[in-house]
């Protein structure tokens, strides 16, 4: 039996419809029995077609002698699948037919003739996809609105730019209350994702009739799509390492931006803001540029640089997990009693869990400590090495000033192309750095001068813990603890050492 495939990718009216495929295909049957396999809606880039996947099944099974198309790119547009494809009709000894380019795969000249014509086929469609991606470029350089889910705050409504008919965002009133109180809320230092959402919940404060969640949070906070752009919200992305497609002077402080993917950008565009594109937008910005600044450098912040700012309450905020559901613990502590307790998150939040049972943190803080002695207590056996010997605090210290160091490193590297928001964040998590790295080098320096000269064991572990800082008891369990799962029966402790 003979098959006649065809196939459209898109449905217009300068491309030839499936049906005018098969009645030309029609006339090289000359009465034979015949097959249609067609694929409506594919690319020919690929071989992932459910018609061709089924007619190829049928050659591998003996049932097709012959396949007739239109023409030679509604089968193909890849060299390599072509390659393969008419390896596969040789092998069951298929006859390949063209009705508008009148191939005969039987001799070697039809066969040249056939494998130069497909690397044009390949060339064609490579170029469609370029012209593509020129043209996308292009018409987003001109503040063409291109596409993609309209952001939260904006509605889309028609318009004209320099005689060409495109759209553009204008601002929802009840919706832009919602992003301002966002911006506002999250300009308090203290302020987190979690605690906008708490907020929104106690508030009744939904997004399309959901509740908020974190990560439309974050695209609310990164996009300067609701920005009021004046000349530091230039500077911001020009120092950023972003193409700014429009003049310095044409940030007045009245529109909002469209942020799109550089060509030869890596990584998530809001995280690596450097070769990415910034154009002006026709409408109107939502929230003023040093309030936006604000936000946006504490999302700077919070992904680079404090990745221990949230814990406040306990030492062990974040190695705390539920041992039923593995969500982390929290301490909580309420006015009605005098105790600290950890709860489940999981629990609190989607009430998904039963919990760990009742957990007092002070108790269970000061278990853990005593399990860290015992773990240390462990190498007491250690001996000393020509007048030298293993100090596992020295060396817990040690490695955070390591760490302190090299943030501080970086982060002057980073003063010389930052702006003046960025500069005075900078300067000060810098001076906060020095004055712990002066603090650690302090107590180094005691615990070298105290070491015996003959000591041979180490057994006085982490006598020092109720002299350390908050930040310096966070940092010295995980040096020491990767994680621990609790409830009110067990715990299990997974040691980094």
């Amino acid at each position: 039996m003979n098959a006649i495939y065809a196939r459209q990718s898109v449905d217009r009216a300068d491309s030839i419809s499936i049906e005018s495929q098969i009645e030309f295909c029609q006339y090289e049957m000359r009465g034979e029995q015949y097959k249609v396999y067609a694929d409506r809606g594919y690319s020919g880039k690929n071989t992932d077609r459910p018609a061709f996947a089924e007619m190829m099944n049928d050659i591998e099974n003996g049932v097709i002698s012959k396949v007739v198309v239109y023409k030679l790119d509604r089968i193909s547009r890849s060299i390599l699948d072509f390659s393969n494809m008419m390896e596969q009709f040789g092998t069951h000894k298929v006859e390949f037919v063209s009705t508008t380019e009148k191939f005969d795969t039987s001799s070697p000249m039809g066969r040249a003739m056939l494998n130069i014509c497909i690397v044009f086929a390949q060339l064609e469609r490579e170029t469609i996809q370029k012209r593509v991606a020129d043209a996308y470029y292009s018409r987003s350089q001109k503040s063409f609105y291109m596409g993609g889910r309209v952001p939260y705050g904006f509605r889309l409504i028609p318009t004209t730019i320099d005689g060409v008919k495109t759209s553009m965002y204008e601002i929802n009133t009840e919706e832009a209350e919602q992003v301002r109180l966002i911006y506002e809320l999250y300009s308090k230092p203290e302020c987190s994702y979690g605690d906008i959402i708490r907020y929104f919940q106690s508030h009744g404060i939904l997004k399309n009739g959901k509740p908020w969640g974190r990560t439309r949070l974050a695209d609310v906070l990164r996009n300067p799509i609701y920005v009021r752009s004046d000349l530091s919200v230039y500077e911001f992305y020009r120092d950023q390492g972003a193409i700014m497609a429009n003049d310095p002077g044409d940030f007045i402080g009245t529109n909002g931006c469209y942020y799109y993917k550089g060509k030869d950008s890596t990584g998530r565009k809001q995280m690596n803001l450097e070769g990415n594109y910034l154009v002006l937008a026709p409408h109107e910005g939502i929230i003023p540029a040093d309030l936006w600044l604000k936000c946006r450098a504490k999302c700077l912040e919070a992904q680079q640089i404090k990745p221990y700012q949230k814990a406040k309450n306990t030492w062990l905020a974040g190695k705390i997990k539920c041992g039923v559901c593995g969500y982390a613990l929290v301490d909580k502590h309420y006015s009605t009693t005098r105790s600290r307790y950890l709860l489940c998150s999981n629990k609190m939040n989607a009430k998904a869990c039963a919990g760990p049972g009742t957990i007092y943190t002070d108790e269970f803080e000061q278990l853990i400590y005593d399990e860290m002695r015992k773990k240390l207590a462990q190498f007491r056996k250690l001996r000393q090495c020509k007048g030298n010997r293993i100090n596992p605090e020295l060396t817990a210290l040690s490695v955070q000033l390591t760490q302190v160091e090299s943030e501080i490193a970086a982060l002057m590297e980073r003063l010389s192309v930052a702006d003046d928001t960025m500069f005075r964040y900078i300067s000060g998590r810098i001076k906060e750095l020095d004055g712990k790295k002066q603090e650690l080098m302090k107590r180094i320096s005691e615990l070298k001068l105290h070491k015996e000269a003959d000591y041979t064991e180490i057994s006085n572990h982490l006598t020092m813990w109720d002299e350390l800082s908050f930040d310096d008891k966070r940092q010295t369990v995980d040096q020491l603890i990767r994680v621990i799962y609790a409830t009110s029966d067990s715990i299990k402790i997974e040691w980094r050492i």
